[in-house]
């Protein structure tokens, strides 16, 4: 989530500058809605799939299988719970709580992300932050998107509510974005650049 929230904040940094309009495409669900959120306008078609306002850690367990292979597995640490996603033991029930407790401060955090960009009450995002996913018609009617439309439809918002006059010319940056460009340690606003470089995001990541 944090990459998520990275990107949330550059695009927060950015519209004191720029207006922003999101084009969702097919899919900007989970983290892809989390940078949608502080967009000026957010553009969505009817069956775009959004929403999965939520977080989720999974953490297998092969404790079992060790056991089976007669393979163990010896732990040195400095504190109690310094192995406690380690995949080699089950999770006792002190462990599950203190995961659920990251995991509950993160989502509360995502939610007052999304309360605060689109002006919706906390309570209200809260009741519909489980998880679940929505279509583009859907979130409309809930308030997580403004319009319906595609790409284009999203280019000419954007020169509406800059105040282009006529058809808007889009720009685009011939450099490609790569996993290199992550590795290099590009800022989040380099990444947006790369990743995104029509007028406003054409496709949303799902983090």
């Amino acid at each position: 989530m944090a990459p998520s929230q990275e990107i949330y904040k550059e695009i927060i940094n950015l519209k004191k500058q720029k207006k922003i309009v999101v084009s969702m495409g097919t899919v900007a669900a989970s983290g892809g809605y989390y940078i949608a959120c502080p967009a000026d306008r957010i553009v969505a078609d009817p069956g775009t799939l959004t929403g999965s306002i939520g977080v989720i850690m999974e953490i297998p367990n092969i404790e079992g299988l060790m056991k089976k292979i007669g393979v163990e597995s010896r732990v040195i640490k400095s504190g109690r719970h310094k192995d406690i996603a380690s995949i080699f033991k089950s999770m006792s029930e002190e462990e599950r709580k203190i995961l659920q407790s990251v995991l509950d401060d993160v989502h509360e955090q995502f939610i007052s992300a999304v309360s605060e960009s689109r002006h919706i009450a906390y309570e209200k995002v809260k009741d519909l932050s489980d998880g679940r996913i929505f279509t583009g018609r859907q979130a409309k009617g809930l308030g997580l998107v403004d319009d319906m439309g595609n790409l284009e439809d999203a280019i000419k918002l954007a020169g509406e509510i800059s105040g282009i006059k006529g058809e808007p010319h889009v720009v685009t940056k011939k450099e490609k974005f790569s996993i290199w460009s992550v590795i290099g340690g590009d800022s989040p606003r380099e990444l947006i650049e790369k990743a995104f470089p029509v007028i406003g995001l054409k496709y949303m990541l799902t983090l």
